[in-house]
């Protein structure tokens, strides 16, 4: 025989899950110093500035 759920609980321990991960991708961003913030703006704007110049003017 199958076992029995309780659709309540199956439905907030997935709402937690997903409030887990949502935390998780918070902390990644947000947990950074500040020179790690500035040295990875620097590196999308250095990219930025790479794909700017390869650019092909019509």
């Amino acid at each position: 025989m199958a076992d029995i759920v309780n659709l309540r609980m199956a439905r907030k321990a997935k709402a937690r899950d997903a409030d887990k991960a949502q935390a998780q991708a918070n902390r990644a961003l947000h947990g950074r110093t500040r020179e790690e913030r500035k040295a990875s703006d620097a590196e999308i704007a250095r990219i930025a500035r790479n794909v700017d110049g390869a650019k092909r003017e019509d």
